[in-house]
């Protein structure tokens, strides 16, 4: 029987060898804090030309993680490689052989990853917190002001959910192409075009990224968005629902399939 600790260590060295894990937690950090500067810089040089609407409901704090678009899909790709790619290479059959404990081989693999994901996910928002205060200049706000703290802490945990869905996903699927052929458009395409659908929208509203981040609002109608009927941990309880979803899916299917 594996020890728990040897599993871990196990799959932290699976993770830190694999270049394509490693560069899609920089890039998920790189993307979102460039392009948020270059939309925070971009607002501020266009304040004067806002909309009244959206000048009376806007949110510095929402504005600095508008990169968070891009960057989530990062972590999809982190999240779908982490579990994936043992499928695709037959690594898996060597895994399962040493550690037959099915739950402490899958729930090792998701400390470990969703580990790093979180301290990418907090280093992430904390810096595009900052500068995109910074370039906002007077418009900006404080880590002090009323729920700016949670919004930050809250984008980070919405980067380390996206991953860990992703696990989970994958982990039903066991196939790369398919995961992400099918959680790349869903996030960067259908869930978006569906939020402005009527009556679709009012089922968008409940998809994990929809729900997971009003955690990142200070204003409940940031930015002339439609009012949820939840509130930001609302929102952020409806996203780790899908994620303990996903999480378990993906468990069921590993104890019962053969590698």
């Amino acid at each position: 029987m594996a020890a728990a600790s040897a599993v871990l260590q196990s799959e932290w060295t699976k993770i830190r060898t694999v270049a394509s894990t490693t560069w899609t937690l920089v890039s998920a950090f790189v993307v979102t804090v460039a392009l948020s500067a270059g939309l925070c810089a971009l607002t501020a040089a266009n304040m004067g030309d806002m909309p009244a609407a959206e000048r009376a409901t806007f949110d510095p704090t929402l504005i600095s993680f508008s990169g968070m678009v891009l960057g989530q899909l990062a972590m999809v790709v982190f999240g779908v490689l982490v579990v994936s790619t043992e499928y695709s290479s037959g690594m898996i059959r060597t895994s399962l052989a040493a550690v037959p404990q099915r739950a402490t081989f899958l729930f090792s693999k998701i400390a470990v990853a969703g580990g790093l994901a979180l301290v990418v996910g907090m280093a992430t928002s904390f810096l595009t917190f900052w500068l995109g205060q910074a370039l906002l200049g007077e418009n900006g706000t404080g880590l002090g002001e009323e729920n700016v703290l949670r919004a930050v802490v809250g984008a980070g945990l919405y980067m380390t959910l996206m991953a860990l869905f992703s696990m989970g996903v994958a982990a039903m699927l066991r196939s790369s192409v398919l995961s992400l052929g099918i959680l790349m458009p869903f996030f960067f395409l259908i869930s978006g075009i569906l939020s402005v659908v009527p009556y679709a929208k009012d089922v968008a509203r409940y998809f994990p990224d929809q729900a997971g981040s009003k955690i990142m609002q200070v204003l409940p109608d940031a930015m002339g968005s439609e009012p949820a009927p939840y509130g930001p941990w609302g929102g952020f309880g409806i996203m780790v629902l899908w994620v303990v979803a996903a999480l378990l899916g993906g468990y069921g299917v590993l104890k019962t399939r053969d590698a």
